[in-house]
């Protein structure tokens, strides 16, 4: 499956393109927000490189309707907003990875790298638990056979608290199940994350909950409900 980058600096984007075929990466190429949704709906592609400071809409606008639209594919944000309320909100808004310009192409090429490692996924039997259905392999999740769209973060999170249901899953565990540099590394970000994937499982009326220890980390476990 090809990659999208969606950039309205054209020479930036074509620089990108050009850049990652030589690293033998297939990437199609748009330059405004409703060129990347219309284009999603016709290709699923493996990955979006997407830039917030595009021409007809907001990035993080953009981004919310391809994952409203069931786009699970991991998304890298560029952007020149690069402070802490900047970051949650492009990964509240469905983002996986943050990337601020100017930047080195070794290093989006590295974050690329680890993304599509992470959202391949491990060859291990589909976990289950209180009506949640997950396969490492595909990244797809399920709630009473219903299709749950994650993102490859929240993917990540789903995976770790599923391997240990009723165990806590500390915030370091988190953090070196997300991120592959130690630059990149957040603890912060981990309860957006978290935060996010709670309330899917709840509008999807799955039985489990995510349970914070203040401490110690988090848990997955049945609803009181359930």
């Amino acid at each position: 499956m090809p990659l999208l980058i969606v950039e309205d600096d054209r020479e930036l984007a074509d620089g990108l393109r050009c850049s990652l075929a030589q690293s033998h990466y297939q990437a199609e190429v748009v330059f405004d927000g409703r060129s990347a949704i219309a284009a999603c709906r016709q290709t699923s592609y493996e990955l979006v490189i997407l830039d917030l400071g595009l021409p007809d809409m907001d990035g993080l606008e953009v981004l919310r309707q391809l994952r409203k639209g069931g786009m699970s594919a991991p998304v890298i944000i560029l952007t020149a907003r690069f402070d802490l309320d900047a970051r949650v909100s492009g990964l509240d808004a469905g983002g996986d990875d943050y990337l601020a310009k100017p930047f080195d192409l070794p290093e989006l090429e590295a974050r690329l790298r680890a993304l599509l490692r992470r959202s391949a996924g491990a060859g291990v039997d589909t976990l289950h638990f209180a009506g949640i259905e997950f396969d490492p392999a595909s990244r797809q999740a399920r709630v009473h056979g219903r299709e749950l769209g994650l993102t490859a973060a929240e993917s990540t999170v789903l995976g770790l608290l599923l391997r240990r249901p009723g165990r806590v899953v500390s915030k370091g565990q988190f953090v070196e199940g997300l991120y592959d540099h130690a630059d990149d590394k957040n603890p912060a970000m981990v309860e957006v994350f978290i935060s996010r994937l709670r309330r899917k499982l709840a509008e999807a009326g799955a039985g489990a909950t995510i349970r914070a220890l203040r401490g110690l980390g988090y848990r997955l476990e049945e609803a009181a409900d359930a």
